[in-house]
């Protein structure tokens, strides 16, 4: 293999890690927690990772804990669980003490549109942000991090933090444990997920819509 397309095959491989799952859980067994853990902690946590999968990744872990003995459903939801809570708690302390300094010296690997995009979403839905941005890929990412620059007192997000990570994890791993490995779902994943991506944003569109009439 060409040595220069080591990272082509390494963004493939994490981009996609909810296809390679079974492939993982065969070599390494019950690592594949601690391997889960990290990448909804990065996914959540760390501001130049947000292209890591999030939602598919829940959904098809939750699918295979409905048939995999090697793969606990109650274990699957604690350590992703886990995860989502410590990885928005880690960006709102980044944003807390290195947030501005980050921003100042124009850092490549943090994308000012993304940062843009969460401040304006953060703007218009105030402290819920915290809570319904675990439903918008990229923008979960960023908003921990613009609300520790922000003036949120930290128990305000942390209670938002939690509720969030709550219905997140249990609502994808939820819907893969039991909807998952029925056939037409298994044939047709990705739509699928893309399908619940669409639901879980519907309190959003809720809360803009409100936000809208309110102002006529």
């Amino acid at each position: 293999m060409d040595i220069s397309q080591i990272p082509y095959y390494f963004s493939e491989y994490i981009m996609h890690f909810d296809k390679y799952i079974p492939m993982v859980m065969a070599s390494y067994g019950s690592l594949i927690y601690f391997i889960l853990f990290m990448i909804i902690f990065c996914e959540t946590g760390l501001v130049v990772t947000p292209f890591l999968p999030g939602d598919s990744l829940l959904f098809a872990c939750g699918a295979l804990s409905a048939t995999a003995n090697s793969l606990h459903f109650g274990t699957l939801f604690a350590i992703c669980l886990a995860a989502a809570i410590l990885g928005d708690t880690s960006n709102y302390w980044i944003g807390e003490k290195f947030g501005k300094k980050l921003l100042e010296s124009h850092n490549r690997l943090i994308k000012p549109e993304h940062v843009e995009k969460a401040q304006k979403f953060y703007e218009k839905h105030g402290h819920k942000a915290i809570f319904l941005c675990r439903f918008v890929p990229i923008v979960r990412t960023f908003a921990p991090f613009v609300a520790g620059i922000g003036t949120m007192h930290y128990s305000t997000f942390l209670r938002y933090n939690v509720i969030g990570g709550l219905v997140w994890v249990g609502l994808f791993t939820g819907a893969g444990y039991f909807f998952g490995n029925i056939p037409f779902v298994k044939e047709n994943f990705s739509h699928v997920a893309l399908g619940i991506i669409i639901v879980s944003v519907l309190p959003i569109v809720y809360e803009f819509a409100k936000a809208k009439m309110g102002k006529e």
